[in-house]
This record gives C-alpha cells, sequence and structure tokens, in this order.
C-alpha cells in the first residue's frame, strides 16, 4: 500500500484496515484543534470569535482558512470511504445499528453537556474578564437590555455529527432506490477527469454561502452544507474497495498541490479585500470556485500523501485515531474555558496557541486515557 499498488489495493478483503486513513482522520481530528485555537488570534475573526484575544497576526489568518477548506472535506470523504466498509461488512441493517450506538446517542449526550459546559465559561467571562472579545463586549450589552434577546439553538461544534447522521440517511435512501449505481459508474471515469470535473461539482455549495463559509450550526439542515458536502461522503463512499482507482494521480500530485497554493494565494487576496459587511454576503462565482478548487484537489492531495506516507502502522497515530472522537467531544468547551482565562494575560499569539492547543490536547488525551480506553465508553466513543 506504500506505494499504491493496484493488486494490493483490489485483493485486500474489504475489512481490512487502511492505516493512512486512519492516521488522516488522526491529523485531521489534531488541525482542528488546531484550527479553533488559532481563531483567537485571527485578524479576520476578531470581531466574531468568542475568545478573540488582543493578540492578533495575519500569518494565523494565512494558515487557518487553508484547514478550514481541507480538514472537513476531507473528514466527510474518510467518514464516507468506513461507511461503506460497514455496509460491506454489516450490511444496512448493521450500519444504522452503528450509527445509533457512535453517532445519534454520543450526539444527544454530549450535545446538552457541551452547552452547559460552554455557556458556565462563557458567563464566567461575562463576569470576570477586564479585557473582553468583542463577542463578549456585545454578549454584555446584550444581557443589559430589559428584554436581551435569546440565542438561537445550535447544535455547536457538534454539526459534523448531524450532518454524518444526515449523509448515513442519505446513503440508506439512495441504496434502496438504487442510486449507488450512479456512484459506482462515477467511478469508472479515468481519475484525471473526475479531478478536472470534482470543483464544479462542488462549487454550488460554496456559491450558496458566505466567504469564509461558516459552520453550519444550525438544526435545520443547510442546503449549501449538504450541496458541499455531500459530494466528499458520496466520493468516499465510492471509493471502498477501489483504492487503486486513485493510482493515475500519483504523478498529479505535485502539480496538483502547487495548483492549490497559488488558489489559495489568489483566495487570501480576496479575502483581504474584505470588510465587515462581506461577511453577510454569498460568494462570488470565482471565490466560490477557487475554494472548490482548493477543497477538492486539497482533499485528493491528502489522500495520495497518506497513501503513500501513512500506510504504515504507527503506534502514536494509531493511538490518536482511537481517541480522535473523544477529543473532538471535548476540545472545544476546554479550549474556550482555558482562552477566556488567557485574555486578561500578556502573551505573543504563539505562546498564547501553543500553550492553549498543548493544555487542551494533555486534558482530553489524559481523560481519553482514564475514563475512555479501559472503560465501556470506549464502544460508544473510543
Amino acid at each position: 500500500m506504500s506505494h499504491l499498488d493496484p493488486g494490493a489495493a483490489t485483493a485486500a478483503p474489504t475489512d481490512a484496515r487502511i492505516h493512512a486513513l486512519d492516521h488522516l482522520r488522526a491529523l485531521a481530528m489534531l488541525s482542528g484543534v488546531l484550527f479553533h485555537a488559532a481563531l483567537a488570534y485571527s485578524p479576520l475573526l476578531h470581531d466574531f470569535w468568542p475568545t478573540a484575544n488582543r493578540a492578533q497576526s495575519g500569518w494565523i489568518d494565512a494558515f487557518a482558512w487553508c484547514l478550514h477548506l481541507v480538514r472537513m472535506p476531507l473528514f466527510f470523504a474518510v467518514a464516507g470511504f468506513f461507511t461503506a466498509g460497514l455496509i460491506a461488512r454489516r450490511g444496512m441493517g448493521g450500519l444504522l445499528q452503528n450509527r445509533v450506538r457512535r453517532i445519534l446517542v454520543p450526539l444527544l449526550v454530549a450535545w446538552p453537556l457541551v452547552h452547559l459546559a460552554t455557556s458556565a465559561s462563557t458567563q464566567w467571562a461575562i463576569a470576570e474578564v477586564a479585557h473582553p472579545s468583542p463577542f463578549l463586549s456585545m454578549v454584555r450589552e446584550w444581557l443589559a437590555m430589559p428584554n436581551p434577546p435569546a440565542l438561537p439553538p445550535s447544535t455547536g461544534h457538534l454539526w459534523f455529527l448531524y450532518y454524518l447522521l444526515l449523509f448515513t440517511l442519505l446513503a440508506w435512501v439512495g441504496r434502496t432506490l438504487g442510486w449507488d449505481s450512479g456512484l459506482a459508474r462515477a467511478m469508472r471515469m479515468p481519475a484525471e477527469r473526475f479531478a478536472l470535473l470534482f470543483p464544479l461539482l462542488v462549487a454550488p455549495g460554496f456559491l450558496l454561502t458566505t466567504t469564509p463559509h461558516p459552520a453550519p450550526e444550525s438544526l435545520f439542515p443547510q442546503f449549501w452544507a449538504l450541496a458541499l458536502y455531500g459530494p466528499f461522503f458520496a466520493f468516499g463512499t465510492a471509493l471502498h474497495g477501489r483504492i487503486d482507482w486513485l493510482q493515475p494521480l500519483r504523478r498529479w500530485l505535485w502539480p496538483a498541490l502547487l495548483a492549490c497554493v497559488l488558489a489559495y494565494a489568489l483566495f487570501l487576496w480576496q479575502l483581504s479585500r474584505f470588510e465587515a459587511g462581506d461577511w453577510m454576503r454569498h460568494a462570488p462565482a470565482a471565490t466560490a470556485l477557487l475554494q472548490a478548487l482548493i477543497a477538492t484537489w486539497g482533499t485528493l492531495v491528502c489522500l495520495l500523501a497518506g497513501l503513500r506516507w501513512l500506510a504504515r502502522p504507527r503506534a502514536w497515530l494509531g493511538y490518536l485515531a482511537r481517541s480522535a472522537y473523544w477529543t473532538y467531544l471535548l476540545h472545544l468547551p476546554l479550549l474556550f474555558a482555558l482562552q477566556y482565562r488567557m485574555l486578561d494575560l500578556r502573551l505573543a499569539w504563539p505562546a498564547g496557541l501553543l500553550l492553549s492547543v498543548g493544555l487542551t490536547l494533555a486534558v482530553c488525551l489524559t481523560s481519553y486515557e482514564l475514563l475512555v480506553r479501559r472503560t465501556r465508553l470506549r464502544h460508544w466513543v473510543g
């Protein structure tokens, strides 16, 4: 597998674990913690992010939005691959049972706990922080009103689980109606042609929302999010059992990476011209296409790079992959609590970023070791 050998890929049994995808999932999880921590130092998001710090850097925006464009598409592609693997091993009934145990129940349990924890730390920050973020100042003004407006309920950072359930339901409907045969036909297309068409398939999702695209945290499914992430999930399901289909793209990896870098530089230039009101506008067609190219080709580059360099088992990546779910559930309330307390500290942004990421991961991994790894919780969130 380290050389994307077609014979090895097709000869492997359907239940064989592809370590590269587990490792990519672990790295995507780590990048999620880093991304959320970095937003506290983002000039572009300073007026909107709850833990926005006085220390800011344009380097953060240059780094963070690249993660934003590639991380979740990669997550959904990997999730689609593993979903197809579950169907192959256990059938649709087994998949639905797994999704109830592994997604629905953890979502219903974690959702109120995450909301309560985040609300408690935010209320503490409103009352105690001497140098609040613009968001905290705005909330203080709201609370001073005679009848303060109530924030609409949302899924918060657990929106990924919510959409994973939606895509599982759509996969069941599609399989029942025989639509999965269309995916099989699409995978007969040469990989190079698919790589050229993939951005056009994803671009409508970016076109229907703002730039940079927000997290679809509403309790009501967002059509733009379905249009954006759905193709990645479908691509992942279609890729199961066909890893060798990526073989022709090996020689395309470095040119595609260069194209992504150039497209991202142009995207950053467009972001630099943004004003506050631009956040409320939908992306222009050119910007949507740029984002679609970065997201699709960036995901393909990550898959190719993972299959080439992360195919062998690695103990530390395997551990991070097993703890990824727990870390995902726990990290944002922890991170907010830490960064609220850092608002009154005079720390340079590199020190603040490293401290918040390091402490958050330390608590997440320690609690995973103590509470999940050797307990029954591992069957739910391990």
